[in-house]
């Protein structure tokens, strides 16, 4: 895990080149500061949505951190309605940010909003998910191809043959895609040996449970519970299928994939019930994104380590690295960094069964 650690500082850190805004930022009478002190810097960050556990922990990380380097932050939530996201954004360019932070809830949609922060030079940040066919000024995220090849590597290695149904994301989200990339990426020579079958392969609109849940009772169906895996692009899917697996009685027996390590998937990882989910340390994204996010609005210099590209330029990227989470290493990963208690993450599992007294000891607290 201290690797782990050090290898995000490392990647955020290396430089493949500088972020300049595209036109320059205005700089506020909130960002000017006066007599040697650091700018006051007025941050509008539009999120898409706080329905699930992670993205709460987004914004209290990145509120967290704004405020240690002297930003006051504006928060508004669009609840999955691009009209309602652009008159948020638009509003709060109107209020007066310096610098604008973003997670779309369609990567297509907001790029009228870059366009709208750029007239007014007010710099960008994409912030988890890529603003799409825009001038938009950093693209702050994990590697989220990565985190699609890990979920299905992880369980092709233990399912190297069988059908498989893949229940991807929302398609207005770029990440999905970027995830399901990394899963055909993965399963595509299995497939054309013909060791693996997808027998199903749907798209959850808005992410949501009850979509997963209704197409893997449909794939379950038409091929007689014939299923070895499911790769489920994040947690909140992967409940909707492992609710489909339990009705069949197949608890265990189905392989499942998550991702964002959600307290209820920590769970059923250690309870048996979904194979694994990648972490993303939140906590990472969310300070590495304020801190990108003053630098900019400061007119100073934001060090990239890559670039995505969006359809129309070469974005400069900071993407950090995720993890592989299941049932071996639960206590030095999301327990250990204090991102989970142990206590909450065994409540539905005998004492017996718990880790080790070292391990319990490296739990802490959030």
């Amino acid at each position: 895990q201290k690797k782990f650690l050090t290898a995000i500082t490392f990647a955020a850190a290396l430089v493949a080149g500088c972020v300049s805004g595209s036109p320059p930022p205005r700089q506020s009478e909130n960002a000017k500061g006066g007599a040697g002190k650091p700018a006051r810097v007025r941050i509008g960050f539009s999120m898409d949505t706080l329905k699930e556990e992670r993205w709460q922990r987004d914004k209290r990380e990145f509120e967290r951190r704004a405020a240690e380097l002297g930003a006051d932050v504006i928060v508004q939530v669009a609840n999955g309605d691009d009209k309602v996201q652009v008159e948020q954004c638009e509003n709060m360019l109107t209020r007066g940010v310096d610098v604008l932070v973003v997670a779309p809830h369609n990567g297509e949609v907001a790029a009228s909003v870059v366009e709208a922060a750029h007239r007014q030079g007010v710099p960008v940040v994409s912030y988890d998910r890529l603003i799409r066919n825009s001038d938009v000024d950093l693209y702050v995220s994990f590697d989220n191809m990565r985190v699609g090849e890990m979920q299905a590597r992880y369980l092709l290695e233990r399912a190297p043959k069988g059908n498989y149904v893949l229940v991807e994301g929302s398609p207005s989200d770029n990440n999905a895609r970027l995830y399901r990339e990394g899963h055909v990426k993965v399963l595509r020579a299995a497939v054309e040996r013909g060791d693996v079958k997808i027998v199903a392969e749907q798209w959850a609109r808005e992410w949501l449970a009850s979509e997963a849940l209704r197409y893997t009772e449909d794939a379950l169906t038409r091929t007689g519970n014939d299923v070895v895996a499911v790769v489920a692009a994040n947690d909140g899917t992967a409940s909707g299928v492992i609710s489909a697996i339990e009705s069949r009685g197949l608890t265990g027996k189905i392989l499942v994939s998550g991702q964002d390590a959600e307290l209820p998937a920590v769970q059923r990882v250690v309870e048996g019930k979904q194979t694994m989910t990648v972490y993303k340390p939140i906590p990472a994204l969310a300070r590495r994104a304020a801190e990108a996010a003053v630098a900019l609005a400061r007119r100073e210099k934001v060090e990239s380590s890559t670039t995505v590209n969006n359809g129309r330029r070469d974005v400069p990227s900071i993407l950090l690295d995720p993890v592989v989470v299941d049932k071996g290493n639960v206590a030095e990963t999301v327990i250990k960094d204090g991102y989970h208690k142990l206590e909450d993450v065994y409540r539905n599992v005998p004492r017996e069964r718990w880790p080790t007294a070292q391990a319990k000891t490296a739990g802490g607290g959030n």
